[in-house]
């Protein structure tokens, strides 16, 4: 029963931070596009509040259950298929701590052109293209390590 109740609060925490990743890109994207400096203002405000409160705490629960459940499992530490995951953790990790003080900066930036009634300036759009680029391989690192929980493959 232990592992079951690790295994639920895992998936149930992989799906708040790969859904708030999700959400937050697809919102963050659109609302750049629209170029509308309040719905950018708004939008990334929102975007900055959701990192905190489902990120960063599923960002901790996720390696505390998997370790966890490795241990309750008894899967050998050096399982191919648990190495890749956990280099694919970190390098997703390393691409979203930047993000997290890009985005702080863009809400801020926002925020100031909308007090100031001005458009964004260039700082904010290099930002935002850095604040994608480090999004794709997050992403792409988090589906593959979907991939590999599920099949488990070496």
């Amino acid at each position: 029963m232990e592992y079951v109740v690790v295994k639920w609060l895992h998936i149930l925490s992989s799906t708040f931070l790969f859904g708030t990743g999700i959400g937050s890109a697809w919102y963050m994207l659109f609302a750049n596009i629209s170029r509308d400096v309040r719905a950018i203002a708004v939008v990334s405000r929102n975007v900055v509040i959701a990192d905190w409160v489902f990120t960063a705490t599923t960002a901790i629960i996720q390696p505390a259950t998997g370790f966890y459940m490795i241990h309750l499992a008894g899967y050998p530490w050096h399982s191919k298929w648990i190495m890749w995951s956990i280099a694919l953790y970190v390098l997703a990790g390393a691409c979203w701590l930047p993000v997290v003080w890009i985005q702080i900066r863009l809400r801020d930036l926002a925020a100031e052109a909308v007090r100031n009634n001005t458009e964004l300036p260039p700082q904010y759009w290099r930002l935002f293209k850095t604040w994608v680029a480090l999004g794709v391989p997050a992403f792409i690192a988090f589906v593959v390590i979907f991939w590999l929980m599920v099949a488990k493959p070496m």
